[in-house]
């Protein structure tokens, strides 16, 4: 499956919305290549944040710190970062260099190297294996290491690509999970999934 994608450019992640993008990334398929395994996953629910002005982001009010610096370069990179001193959550930074915003991938559909994520995430039920961040990035063998690594490259452990032919669906547009501190901000439509989908995290 993984040789019939075509992988994303590094201009589809410096469009100048961060709500764009994280609409466009559903259906696109992201791969990690680590060790001798291969694993896949269509993204299926994404979530927007936005440096500039979103108080549920790092890097809001453009602070750059030695955890959000990454979000300040150029976008088509990773971000990742540990959760809760648990789980480590994988995003997509995007825009231009300087402009923190990045796009938090919540779900994916498994695809690809089912059974090494059963290993991963020690358990059977493959609707579980990817239905959260956190999950998603233990199934794809994701932590710290990679973050800053470049996500248009099919050399780099990982990337994100397309189907020739994408299915259609329906997106609904909802607020965040987990970001009840960030005030009237919590509010923003900016959690998006593909409808009627059984991968999600939470409708």
């Amino acid at each position: 499956m993984v040789e019939s994608l075509t992988v994303l450019p590094k201009t589809f992640f410096l469009e100048n919305e961060v709500t764009h993008i994280s609409k466009m990334l559903l259906g696109k398929v992201m791969v990690s290549q680590i060790g001798d395994a291969i694993t896949a996953g269509r993204i299926v629910e994404t979530e927007a944040y936005d440096g500039n002005k979103d108080k549920a982001c790092h890097a809001y009010l453009n602070r750059n710190t030695k955890r959000t610096e990454v979000m300040f370069k150029e976008g088509g990179r990773s971000y990742v970062y540990l959760c809760y001193g648990i789980h480590h959550l994988f995003n997509i930074v995007t825009h231009l260099h300087n402009q923190a915003n990045a796009v938090l991938i919540r779900a994916l559909e498994p695809l690809e190297g089912v059974e090494v994520m059963k290993v991963r995430r020690g358990m059977q039920k493959i609707k579980m294996l990817c239905n959260g961040p956190g999950k998603l990035a233990k199934a794809m063998g994701i932590h710290k290491h990679y973050n800053d690594t470049l996500l248009y490259n099919t050399e780099s452990p990982i990337w994100i690509g397309k189907l020739e032919s994408e299915p259609e669906f329906e997106i609904v547009e909802t607020t965040r999970i987990g970001v009840d501190y960030a005030e009237e901000d919590a509010a923003l439509p900016w959690r998006y999934y593909i409808k009627d989908n059984q991968f999600i995290s939470k409708k």
